[in-house]
């Protein structure tokens, strides 16, 4: 064989190659008859568009099941980390808001697509003829979508979601006998939150994607087996009309109508991307939910039926709808299919197709022309704008989660600590957001100092405008200090310098400070600190932020001072400065005899937490002898811990004591020992209220004179029948026997107001015979502009139990400190202290306040309380472990 020939030869085995493959494929898995079965079905009457949708309907199903997978890699089904990692997914992933635009409007066009497939299927008659599996199958995957759409929707956990799908849920509650229960299983508890998330999430991706899967593979075999039905004209069980197959006609305008998808969802997704709102945050009171479009119509179904009758507009109607919608093969069974001859299968389905859009409209309708909710709803659009647009800001572990802070890289400015721990003590969170990214109550405070100078800054914070109180906008009345911090952390808002731990109660020890801090320091205290002369500048490493955090958490500066100076217990700077950082651990873990014989617990933390809070040690200033610090004079022999002092216990209350001078006027008389009537007071609740004393608190008013103003049987009667006011702000009718109602109104009538001021008293502070308030008390830097602090702010710390610990950290992982203030002892505008009031009641009481709200807790924008026996449990412990006057 000459070379051109040989080169001939191997040109034609190089073309038949493919075929050779595909040859080889065919005799082991017999590609060749799976082609020819999918691509030869015949067609009765030939190719049409009107049989597009079927095709149309899977396509965009395996669409969103490529751009779920996705989505998913990112993705943290979690309370704490769903909405920033949508976010992520949103502001970070290349390409990741169009990737979860084509997810979001891949939805909607699914369910468009199915109304077409339906009505396409019903009009035409092609349920008819031995095909009522084939219909039957084909309903089950419409409720699948559906409740494929249901279950997604919560997953982005912001507002509208969040909102959204505690209407939905809310709806099941209505369902007879069950509801309760379905509702506890959807949310996987009482309340929404993570449980419910996960449960969703499992929903979403595996089981009804699972369901979804085999409802195809039965349909499409039931359609195989069954045949195509035709035109409306042809006969459903023996057509005569000539055949045509599958491939390549109908192919063709199948492909076509997948390609017209795909460029509708990809022009929708790049020019208009879906949006993120704000977090979820379930004490949003003004929030206006609204489902999506798909379920508009059953949201406003619901506006008309109110009390039992709603059983009827959940259950019944719906039921009695799906029921004829399932059976319809059953119910027109005769062969005719064109539809002018069956006038009442017609009529029926149009009529409910027309009361669908009819609600759906009209719902769309009412929201525009009322004034108050169109103007709602166009400020939560503006808020998930501004969201969208604003930078993406990083997960942070909340201080005492169960990760590490993250904090930013090289040194951290001790003003930005403190001044974010008098953003969350003044409830700013509690409105502005944890980051200060802004939420439905009140704008993002990101770039505000550079929007405003210094000094007009200062004076809206001051005095704030009008319009910054019609938002409820109070005054910040702190001192020069302190506002220097604020606006320290304020100018790094939406940056990793603001991922630092907030840091509580005194301002930072000069030592803290370097160079222009100090100088800044110094002239916003005005002096009130004393000199820096002498004092070196250091710089507090990541690593030791850690640890002064852990050293105010854990209430080590209740007996060693504030920057572990002396107080009850001795400095720390001296004790440590000739042990090895493994003996300062060592001793942490397990305190010598001679510590705790003075009160001192053990540290239980992670070998991580241990190094960090030894590095904070290490940094701690030795105190000089006969200098005054933090208010106290320091010796060199001061002792290293006194004796302990018996702690009160459960089974012995103890009560505040009776005064040595009189009280202020205007307060409430000396307290006398404990009575039954005071153990009444506290026991139903009332002091949760009203004070321990009947002092009044931010939840209801004084009850100081009560006994006078209601005389005789006025007051008992009041008691047992509150007025509609009183009902209205959350008092509940006292249910006590007539014994222990003679009891309670003898003491409330013993609140009477003092007629002699302490004559050694100076504007509320407290009398020469009290108690000096010790500098690692809370009362110790409060610094607001009044010189009165409550009862709470005069407490001793007293160390915690490890199951109070454990509900310290709880407590602050579920952001209680934002309107409850730094450790819930003092409050803030947007709640009040819980030290003094919620604190000494029963822990029964107080895990059902817990669990069930009172209207007044509510309208306070309390949120629900979604946690676990032991949270539950560890929650109680840690706030009635809050120090109350008297301890």
């Amino acid at each position: 064989m000459d070379e051109k020939t040989r080169l001939a030869v191997s040109a034609a085995e190089k073309r038949t190659l493919p075929k050779r493959i595909f040859k080889w494929l065919d005799r082991r898995a017999g590609l060749d008859k799976l082609m020819k079965e999918s691509l030869d079905e015949p067609i009765p009457g030939g190719a049409r568009l009107a049989y597009v949708f079927g095709s149309g309907l899977l396509f965009i199903f395996i669409s969103q099941i490529i751009t779920g997978i996705c989505l998913a890699l990112y993705y943290v089904p979690s309370a704490e980390t769903a909405h920033t990692s949508v976010a992520y997914i949103t502001k970070q992933v290349a390409a990741g808001a169009f990737l979860r635009s084509l997810h979001y409007y891949g939805s909607s066009a699914m369910i468009i697509v199915l109304a077409l497939h339906f009505l396409q299927t019903f009009l035409y008659g092609s349920f008819k003829g031995r095909r009522e599996l084939l219909w039957m199958s084909g309903a089950v995957l419409s409720f699948l979508v559906l409740g494929m759409g249901f279950t997604g929707y919560l997953l982005p956990w912001d507002q509208k979601a969040y909102f959204a799908t505690a209407v939905g849920t809310n709806i099941v509650g209505q369902i007879p006998f069950a509801g309760n229960w379905l509702t506890r299983l959807l949310r996987g508890g009482d309340t929404i939150g993570t449980l419910t998330l996960s449960r969703f999430y499992v929903a979403h991706v595996f089981l009804i994607p699972g369901a979804i899967f085999a409802f195809i593979a039965a349909h499409i075999f039931l359609f195989r087996k069954a045949g195509a039905a035709g035109p409306i004209h042809e006969d459903p069980v023996q057509p005569k009309l000539a055949h045509e197959s599958f491939y390549p006609r109908q192919v063709l305008m199948d492909m076509a109508l997948a390609l017209l998808l795909m460029v509708g969802l990809g022009f929708l997704s790049y020019f208009h991307p879906v949006g993120l709102g704000p977090i979820a945050n379930p004490a949003d009171t003004q929030f206006l939910p609204r489902p999506e479009w798909y379920y508009l119509p059953m949201f406003e179904w619901l506006k008309y039926w109110e009390g039992p009758k709603v059983v009827l507009a959940v259950v019944v109607i719906p039921g009695l709808l799906a029921m004829l919608f399932f059976l319809m093969p059953f119910l027109d069974r005769k062969l005719e299919r064109r539809p002018w001859r069956r006038p009442i299968p017609v009529l029926a389905v149009a009529f409910v197709m027309l009361g669908v859009i009819y609600f759906g409209v009209k719902s769309e309708w009412d929201d525009q022309h009322d004034a108050a909710v169109s103007s709602q709803l166009a400020k939560q659009d503006q808020q998930e704008q501004a969201y969208t647009a604003a930078p993406f800001e990083p997960y942070v572990e909340s201080p005492g989660g169960t990760g590490p802070l993250a904090l930013p890289t090289g040194p951290v400015n001790p003003l930005v600590a403190h001044g974010k721990g008098i953003f969350q003590a003044h409830g700013c969170s509690g409105c502005h957001g944890v980051s200060g990214m802004g939420s439905s109550a009140a704008p993002t405070l990101v770039g505000v100092t550079t929007k405003f100078p210094e000094v007009q800054l200062i004076g809206l914070l001051h005095d704030p405008s009008a319009k910054m109180r019609a938002g409820h906008m109070p005054a910040v009345d702190i001192s020069a200090g302190e506002m220097s911090a604020l606006l320290s952390y304020l100018g790094v808002l939406g940056t990793n310098a603001a991922n630092v731990p907030a840091a509580s109660g005194l301002l930072p020890a000069p030592s803290q400070l370097s160079g222009g801090e100090v100088e800044a320091h110094v002239n916003g205290m005005a002096g009130t600190r004393g000199s820096t002369e002498g004092v070196a500048a250091t710089k507090v490493s990541a690593a030791a932020a850690v640890g002064q955090q852990m050293f105010e958490e854990r209430g080590c500066l209740g007996c060693h001072g504030p920057a572990g100076g002396g107080a009850k217990a001795p400095a720390i700077a001296p004790m440590i400065a000739k042990v090895t950082d493994i003996e300062v651990t060592q001793l942490l873990q397990s305190p010598n005899a001679k510590m705790k014989a003075g009160g001192m617990p053990s540290v239980v933390a992670s070998p991580t937490e241990l190094s960090s809070l030894v590095a904070y040690l290490r940094t701690l200033p030795a105190p000089r002898v006969g200098k005054e610090i933090q208010g106290e004079k320091v010796t060199a022999d001061a002792t290293p811990y006194p004796e302990p002092s018996p702690s009160p216990t459960a089974a012995s209350p103890s009560y505040p004591s009776v005064p040595a001078t009189p009280a202020m006027p205007g307060t409430a008389a000396a307290i006398a020992p404990p009575t039954a009537g005071h153990a009444l007071f506290v026991s139903q609740g009332c002091a949760a209220c009203h004070g321990p004393s009947g002092e009044g608190t931010h939840f209801a008013p004084s009850l100081i004179g009560v006994g006078r103003k209601f005389p005789g049987a006025a007051l008992p009667t009041l008691l047992h029948h509150p007025t509609s006011k009183m009902r209205a702000g959350g008092m509940p009718v006292v249910k006590v026997n007539d014994a222990q109602l003679v009891q309670l109104v003898a003491f409330l009538s013993s609140l009477a107001p003092a007629s002699a001021a302490a004559p050694n008293s100076v504007k509320g502070i407290a009398t020469a015979s009290a108690p000096a308030p010790q500098p690692g008390s809370p009362v110790a830097g409060t610094s607001s502009g009044s010189t009165t602090a409550p009862a709470a702010q005069q407490a001793v710390a007293v160390p915690l139990s490890p199951l109070a610990q454990r509900g310290q950290k709880v407590f602050e992982r579920n952001s209680c400190e934002s309107c409850h203030g730094t450790g819930g002892l003092n409050g803030t505008v947007a709640a009040p202290g819980l030290a003094g009031t919620a604190s000494i009641l029963p822990a029964s009481v107080l895990e059902d306040l817990l669990r069930h709200h009172s209207i007044q807790m509510q309208k306070g924008g309390m949120p629900l309380t979604n946690m676990n026996a032991q949270d539950m449990k560890s929650i109680v412990a840690y706030i009635r472990a809050m120090p109350s006057a008297g301890q």
